[in-house]
């Protein structure tokens, strides 16, 4: 019986990704523009967070929004009443961005004007964390609705993340989650990841988030 070859792909076509994915970030590097990668499971509540967000950092920064989807362009549609400069990014049925979408999202974004670009990726944990999108920060949503034991189940999604907004902590006392245990099993995944409960809807812990974010940006522009 002839052999049959056997053709590895997964690594070289992350290797090339990830050459690429390094390359747009050294270039937006040099044109100060600061790209964030939001990532979440659907229903999180990244929209609402981002509309918090947009609200807390207008005045200090010029800001653009990609919004991934698979299809429709509602959340973008609802990210335009913000004032934010926002394009709609449709994925084919892909659910993640690698770092060529990404470099042809910005592009259509037209980066020239902004100094800080949210990519609000595709709703799923496992997916986007795969793909290096060239971003300078990975931010996740984690709902407390999800359940506490998230990290244990979605490893790779919480050790690339520079932080983790716990979000509808409004609800905690409605819900089993331990928050302490949280804590404890997103360390064990990334023991660097900054973790800062809030609710989007009341803005708690809103202006914690923006502070980090606004250092964030501040520190890429003075490194350009």
């Amino acid at each position: 019986m002839k052999e049959v070859r056997i053709l590895e792909i997964k690594q070289s076509v992350f290797a090339d990704n990830d050459r690429q994915a390094d390359l747009l970030r050294a270039d937006l590097r040099k044109k100060g523009v600061f790209l964030l990668n939001l990532m979440s499971s659907p229903g999180s509540g990244k929209t609402t967070t981002l509309m918090r967000t947009i609200e807390a950092l207008k005045d200090d920064f010029k800001i653009g929004v990609m919004e991934a989807d698979i299809d429709s362009d509602v959340d973008a549609r609802t990210i335009s009443e913000s004032g934010a400069k926002v394009i709609q990014l449709h994925t084919g049925g892909m659910c993640h961005l690698d770092a060529e979408m990404t470099k042809q999202g910005l592009e259509g974004l037209e980066t020239g004007d902004v100094d800080l670009v949210v990519l609000e990726n595709v709703g799923n944990l496992v997916c986007p964390a795969e793909f290096d999108t060239g971003a300078s920060k990975n931010a996740m949503i984690l709902s407390v609705p999800e359940g506490h034991d998230k990290p244990l189940k979605y490893p790779l999604m919480f050790s690339i993340c520079d932080v983790v907004l716990v979000n509808k902590i409004d609800v905690l006392p409605y819900f089993d989650f331990d928050m302490d245990k949280c804590t404890e099993y997103i360390h064990m995944r990334n023991p660097r990841a900054k973790i800062i409960p809030i609710c989007a809807r009341t803005g708690e812990g809103m202006e914690e988030w923006a502070d980090w974010l606004r250092e964030e940006v501040k520190n890429w522009k003075n490194h350009c």
